[in-house]
């Protein structure tokens, strides 16, 4: 059995795709398209390392996803990214796919394999059955070759053939610039590639999401300091006593995105936004409950509640909530009848009833983005 790597390139995003979901976060019932597409590849055969590429902001999510693949950031164009996974490969041969290829079939792959040894790269292709007219000539469609991925190349004529500084648009045209052999094999219509969402309905190995809800909770507390404004909820409620934080201290939007958070199993708050980081010092939560928001619907996600107690001696908070209600919403991009606020006290027990401090709870709901419905 060869000794063969998997590379599923999957960094950056297209702009023809024009979703504010990125097409490798869609899910196919509850995966992630980029994994459906390497588990896919995975189950047809037993690879000796899978690497997926991404970019810096979703690895830490997408780490969650497996323990058995290697992440690396990609770059900013294909060839970037594929260089910089080659980096990790130490067998003879890598296997370079796209994510955005996700119905592959096992003959498919087959073809790939029996020609492995015969060339330096095995490159599958789908013949044109239409005529072909290039600036006003006809010409010669049994000469053309419509370029598909999976691409099985020897690695050291790979990794050579990339180091000239000239950007290809596939691992072929690099190695035959090269003078490497390059084997053409028969590819498969359903191994198109997603690029426009008028693709998606073409592609029928890809399965509507799951519509079940998804909920996670959130706790948060912080003790008062003088000197500075509250804000809870984004909302200004006090001048002169505020939270002791790193950030702005915003209990109820600090508890909020803990439950955003673990409805997409994405870990908490701390992960995304250390306290010990000085990008952060002050900070207005509102912004940090925005880049939160703006990251779940890109990892393909829609909020669709939330549920928010916040505990307080003081200040009172019945006159606030309403404006703390509408002020969540907006961020959040949802009616505000599905943000609901509460506050109450707790009846002097605690720290909170000492008045030495807020505390906030919170649930949130996400659905899957139903990408059947674009």
């Amino acid at each position: 059995m060869p000794e063969i790597t998997l590379i599923m390139l999957g960094a950056g995003s297209s702009s023809r795709f024009n979703q504010r979901v990125k097409k490798q976060w869609l899910r196919i019932e509850e995966t992630p398209l980029w994994l459906f597409a390497t588990q896919t590849l995975q189950t047809l055969f037993p690879f000796t390392q899978t690497i997926v590429t991404t970019t810096p902001d979703e690895m830490f999510y997408a780490q969650k996803f497996s323990p058995h693949i290697t992440f690396v950031e990609g770059g900013d164009t294909r060839q970037d990214s594929l260089q910089k996974a080659l980096l990790h490969v130490k067998t003879p041969y890598v296997l370079v796919s796209d994510i955005a290829r996700a119905c592959i079939d096992q003959a498919m792959l087959v073809r790939l394999l029996a020609e492995m040894e015969n060339a330096d790269i095995v490159v599958p292709y789908l013949p044109v059955v239409d005529t072909v007219v290039y600036e006003e000539s006809t010409i010669n469609r049994d000469a053309i070759k419509l370029i598909q991925t999976p691409q099985l190349s020897q690695t050291a004529s790979l990794k050579k053939a990339l180091q000239t500084g000239v950007i290809y648009t596939d691992d072929s045209s690099a190695i035959k610039a090269m003078g490497g052999k390059v084997a053409y094999v028969l590819g498969h219509e359903k191994a198109k590639k997603l690029t426009c969402k008028d693709d998606i309905p073409t592609m029928d190995c890809l399965q509507a999401p799951s519509n079940r809800a998804l909920v996670g909770y959130g706790f948060d507390v912080h003790a008062y300091e003088e000197g500075k404004a509250m804000m809870l909820g984004g909302i200004h409620v006090h001048d002169t006593i505020g939270f002791k934080a790193h950030s702005d201290g915003d209990v109820a939007i600090h508890a909020l995105i803990d439950a955003l958070l673990g409805a997409a199993g994405a870990g908490d708050i701390g992960e995304l936004f250390p306290d010990n980081d000085a990008r952060y010092k002050d900070i207005d939560s509102k912004v940090l409950l925005k880049e939160v928001c703006t990251f779940l619907r890109k990892v393909g996600f829609e909020i669709t509640h939330c549920d928010i107690a916040i505990m307080a001696e003081f200040p009172r908070l019945s006159p606030f909530k309403d404006a703390i209600r509408f002020c969540l919403a907006d961020i959040m991009e949802l009616n505000p009848v599905h943000v609901n606020i509460k506050a109450t006290t707790t009846e002097k027990l605690g720290f909170v009833g000492r008045k030495e401090g807020v505390a906030a709870s919170a649930t949130a709901t996400l659905h899957y983005y139903d990408w059947t419905h674009v």
